[in-house]
């Protein structure tokens, strides 16, 4: 089944509801295959292929709303399915907030190619797949003979879909996505401390070289060798671009609608307020061509837009999905990010600590929790502490704590060098006087 015979089929699922007695109706069709190979000892420990289709159904009936799903795609079967489904939704309670996004949300032009889909997808062999995951372990493990294990890993993974709203909206999609990755764990005394590595994108060529991804995990786990608790302080705090992202969720979790309409975000009434220092600018950009989270519609089928959604430190814009949306009283815009992206400083990684004096270079967030409603956060973290430009050792168990409202803040900087493997395009950040504790 090709995706204009999906759009044809989710059509008619729509028309059949509506006559059952739907008054508005979503149908979305979906195909995907996917596969995933772990190599370890330059043995096969996991393989895995899967296929699936199937049809999701949102039912609205006189404001009474319900989902459903299927991967029976006969449609004799669907009759029965979606007769029960309407029939079903009639005993729920009425909701005057639910029925589809106005047509006047929908994308206009669904013709923009966002290059998402690698169309060689099903030319790579499964030897392929074997070789890249081989190799990497391989490589990985003659890296250093402190190496107590090495696993290699390959995975792809393809999708189609069609949308189809019975107010008028007929989109599809296409995507790809292609990755390798190692990890790796190495001897330190009685500790065995681990380090990884990934790298891929939309297309297979976007799939760092093996010797890339292997030597970059194995000098990720080697660094920790030795990893101690400090004595606890104010020190300046470095954040390493592939972890900044974590960050964001004292942010994004708040500036939903969600979180707005029940009373759960420190964020609420902000807009157009200072948050944050005036270095940090976040845009929300979904037409990054290939980008991880880019996008012509969101899965309410609301047309993306290229949003600030912080600029200068100023709260610009909340994420408004069509449900809160409605009982907000705002207008919908998108209820989910899409590609995040920073506007940058002018240094790269390596100039910005030979500024840093006493400080502590953050590779990775251990656990913890941020509380959505009061800003408060508290995070286990690992790194190395700096002093006088100088990474100096590798710290593990240390922990910082605060609130959201004042951390943002005292962000001082922000590097040249966002990381690529994300939809969250963070570079290098830099906070002044973090409390953190250790000893």
């Amino acid at each position: 089944m090709n995706n204009k015979e999906r759009q044809e089929l989710a059509m008619w699922a729509v028309e059949f509801a509506k006559k059952k007695g739907a008054t508005e109706v979503a149908a979305s069709i979906n195909n995907s295959r996917s596969s995933e190979i772990e190599v370890r000892e330059q043995k096969i420990e996991v393989i895995k292929e899967s296929t699936t289709n199937g049809l999701s159904l949102s039912i609205y009936r006189d404001h009474k709303y319900s989902s459903h799903s299927t991967n029976n795609l006969n449609k004799k079967d669907l009759e029965k399915f979606i007769t029960e489904a309407v029939e079903a939704t009639k005993y729920l309670t009425a909701d005057e907030y639910r029925e589809l996004p106005s047509p006047s949300l929908y994308p206009k032009d669904l013709s923009k190619d966002l290059k998402l889909e690698d169309k060689t997808y099903n030319n790579v062999a499964p030897e392929q797949r074997v070789k890249i995951a081989k190799d990497v372990e391989q490589i990985a493990l003659s890296k250093s003979d402190k190496i107590i294990s090495a696993t290699g890993s390959y995975w792809d993974s393809f999708s189609e879909s069609a949308l189809v709203h019975s107010n008028g909206l007929i989109a599809d999609n296409t995507s790809t996505f292609f990755g390798a990755a190692a990890s790796v764990t190495v001897k330190d005394g009685t500790a065995r401390p681990s380090g990884s590595n990934w790298g891929g994108g939309r297309y297979y060529n976007q799939i760092p070289t093996s010797e890339e991804i292997a030597t970059k995990a194995v000098k990720d786990a080697m660094r920790k060798i030795g990893q101690t608790k400090i004595a606890s302080g104010k020190y300046d705090m470095i954040i390493e671009n592939r972890t900044a992202g974590r960050l964001l969720s004292t942010f994004i979790g708040p500036m939903r609608a969600r979180s707005l309409q029940q009373k759960s975000s420190y964020l609420d009434g902000m807009l157009g307020q200072a948050i944050a220092s005036p270095e940090l600018t976040v845009i929300d950009d979904p037409f990054i061509p290939s980008g991880f989270g880019s996008r012509l519609y969101d899965g309410n089928g609301i047309a993306s837009k290229k949003r600030v959604m912080i600029e200068n430190g100023i709260l610009k814009e909340y994420y408004i999905d069509n449900y809160y949306g409605k009982k907000l009283g705002m207008t919908p815009n998108g209820g989910s990010t899409s590609n995040i992206r920073f506007n940058l400083g002018k240094r790269d990684f390596n100039a910005i600590i030979k500024d840093i004096k006493s400080g502590i270079f953050v590779t990775s967030f251990n656990g913890g929790n941020s509380n959505s409603t009061t800003g408060d956060f508290s995070f286990g973290v690992s790194g190395f502490l700096v002093e006088g430009g100088q990474i100096v050792k590798p710290v593990n168990e240390m922990n910082i704590s605060g609130n959201a409202k004042e951390f943002w803040k005292q962000l001082t900087e922000l590097g040249n060098d966002p990381y690529k493997y994300s939809s969250i395009l963070s570079p290098t950040l830099v906070f002044k006087d973090i409390d953190f504790s250790g000893l």
